[in-house]
């Protein structure tokens, strides 16, 4: 009778640590573009190596998501590194600008104080940037943030559209007015909901509502076809921004393999291709999920 309730026991802690570990993980991103990209990247790999899901890719903003990992609300989500400047306040603001020193930070502060666990980055290099229409770049010699600085200085025509974040973020905006000396006024701002470049990026293509300029990123793919100029930040003024995954604290205790699956993966998203399968989202259409999707096939990164 003994070895017979052992028997059972055994079997049902057997079957509770198997139930455990099929609860899905939830899979998170923020709303933009490559947000979007990396969230479905990330809910291929692990599918195709057995792991149970829930998309919920385009979950919010920075600070949405970033809450609801703490949460547990999601499990996993593509953050960027730089971040760490923003996120822990009282840091170094050169480590931020030195691409393994910035994870490698970030990974320490996130885990002794939130227990979250930072994968191996991509070596893509996501910042934020300011791209202006590719006329007035070229009647004003516009190259780099200073030529911006003294044309806006002068009284240039300048309209900016960015998200509420890079717009007030002080590591941002404000950071490149600092910087490059100009100052912005109320109506000189064009806000859209996310982080969305595709969105701004069109609104300074277009002229829309007289806008000239665009908060955009280094990997975007739609620069080029949108005749967009990205001015250089000589003074090196933004932190470098790869991405990562970042884990929450039960999905690491329960998934302990989820960096041997997506390090690969995300050690091949360099920046021309990053830029590249995001053309392939803003400039084609194509939706997120193909274009991950069709990659990670190609490259034979899932079977």
């Amino acid at each position: 009778m003994k070895k017979l309730f052992a028997l059972v026991l055994a079997g049902l802690l057997i079957a509770g640590g198997l139930s455990a570990q099929a609860k899905p993980l939830v899979i998170g991103s923020k709303i933009d573009t490559e947000g979007a990209l990396l969230g479905k990247i990330i809910v291929k790999v692990l599918s195709a190596h057995g792991i149970a899901v829930v998309d919920k890719t385009a979950f919010g903003t920075t600070d949405i998501v970033r809450k609801a990992i703490l949460a547990g609300e999601i499990d996993v989500y593509p953050e960027y590194t730089g971040n760490g400047g923003f996120l822990f306040s009282g840091t170094d603001p050169l480590v931020w600008k030195d691409a393994g020193k910035a994870w490698a930070t970030v990974k320490k502060l996130d885990f002794d104080k939130n227990g979250l666990v930072w994968l191996t980055p991509a070596p893509a290099n996501n910042t934020w940037a300011i791209a202006v229409r590719g006329d007035l770049a070229a009647k004003e010699k516009l190259v780099t943030l200073e030529d911006l600085g003294r044309y806006v200085a002068k009284g240039g025509a300048f309209k900016i559209a960015g998200s509420e974040e890079f717009l007030s973020r002080p590591d941002a905006l404000p950071a490149f007015q600092t910087a490059y000396g100009f100052t912005l006024k109320k109506d000189q701002f064009v806000s859209v909901s996310g982080g969305n470049t595709a969105l701004t990026e069109k609104a300074a293509s277009l002229g829309t509502d007289g806008v000239n300029a665009a908060m955009a990123y280094g990997t975007d793919g739609a620069i080029a076809a949108l005749n967009l100029v990205v001015l250089a930040d000589t003074k090196g003024v933004q932190p470098v921004y790869q991405p990562a995954p970042l884990v929450g604290v039960k999905a690491a205790q329960a998934q302990p393999n989820l960096d041997q699956y997506l390090a690969p993966v995300f050690r091949t998203l360099d920046l021309v291709t990053l830029q590249t399968l995001n053309a392939r989202i803003q400039v084609n259409g194509e939706s997120a999920d193909a274009v991950a999707a069709d990659y990670l096939k190609k490259k034979g990164l899932v079977k």
